[in-house]
């Protein structure tokens, strides 16, 4: 059976408030399947959860990655709403992204912390300047204006969440979700959210730090993925500008006194730039392919339309 709306909240050890998001869940959005999948929960957030109503569902390879993984590959919807079980988003928000998936036929509805209460609710500076960081960056990047990189609130359309490769394991998996939205063209939406902090004894799972970390280096491997042209460019340029300066005065000085003195040094600098003229080749060949994976992924995405109307033939 497919579900119109399908409420997805990766949980782990959420005692403390996943009762509250099923119940705010469902007072917002009575027609919603509600799915709480436990990732090895100890603090029995999954027995509070099925008294509460929600189907529970376990994923037992650790991190919220894997869990969305799952969650993906098993439930069919027209819209899903995406929240996590730390009651930080509010649920009167949860109509608003979904209408705009059902109704305009928007494949993500970004629920934007940023441009609210989010720097004022939370009370971790480095996670504030951390999220700054990534959503300037990857707006500059890709050339998009997504309000809130990170944010765990979103409603997806059937055609993203069946299309989407879900790679990374922990939390950078939202970062994931935002890039491969720009990169494949798809419509995005921000919808302008209340943020408020976890409530006195939830605990946070993310390491700022760490986890900081893996977020900026999921950044770089998905430009140079996506955008390998550039990417490459961008190494080509900074050798070829390093061997030039190394080989400018060998050969100024060959053309003053006809001689080379410096060979070390002319053989270094021809071995850089030999070496950025290789990657500027490399992004050439990795960008033929990444068009002829965009025009696959054309093709992917007409059999999940019309596996799309199979399932919800009212929708043709």
């Amino acid at each position: 059976m497919a579900d119109k709306i399908a409420v997805l909240i990766p949980c782990y050890n959420e005692s403390k408030t996943v009762a509250k998001v099923i119940r705010d869940m469902k007072k917002a959005l009575p027609e919603a399947v509600i799915y709480v999948y436990d990732n090895n929960s100890t603090d029995g957030t999954d027995e509070i959860a099925r008294k509460e109503g929600a189907v529970v569902r376990y994923e037992y390879q650790q991190g919220k990655g894997n869990v969305i993984r799952s969650m993906f590959r098993d439930i069919d919807a027209q819209c899903y709403l995406m929240v996590d079980g730390d009651d930080t988003y509010p649920a009167e928000f949860a109509a608003e992204m979904c209408s705009k998936v059902l109704e305009k036929g928007t494949d993500m509805v970004v629920g934007d912390r940023l441009s609210s209460t989010y720097f004022t609710e939370n009370k971790r500076p480095f996670h504030n300047f951390g999220n700054s960081i990534v959503r300037g960056s990857i707006n500059r990047l890709f050339k998009s204006n997504i309000k809130d990189i990170m944010t765990g609130y979103r409603a997806m359309s059937y055609r993203f969440v069946k299309t989407f490769p879900v790679l990374s394991r922990n939390f950078e998996i939202e970062t994931e979700m935002t890039i491969h939205a720009i990169d494949k063209n798809m419509q995005v939406e921000n919808v302008v959210i209340e943020y408020r902090d976890r409530p006195e004894g939830s605990e946070s799972k993310l390491n700022t730090y760490a986890d900081g970390f893996k977020v900026l280096k999921t950044i770089v491997k998905m430009f140079k993925n996506y955008k390998p042209l550039e990417f490459f460019s961008l190494i080509a340029a900074v050798l070829f500008v390093v061997g030039m300066v190394f080989f400018i005065p060998v050969l100024v000085h060959f053309l003053e006194v006809g001689t080379v003195e410096k060979i070390p040094t002319l053989i270094v600098s021809g071995f850089v730039i030999l070496t950025a003229i290789i990657c500027w080749f490399s992004g050439i060949i990795l960008s033929t392919l990444v068009n002829q994976h965009k025009q696959d992924f054309e093709y992917q995405t007409q059999m999940v339309t019309n596996r799309y109307k199979d399932l919800f033939p009212e929708k043709k």
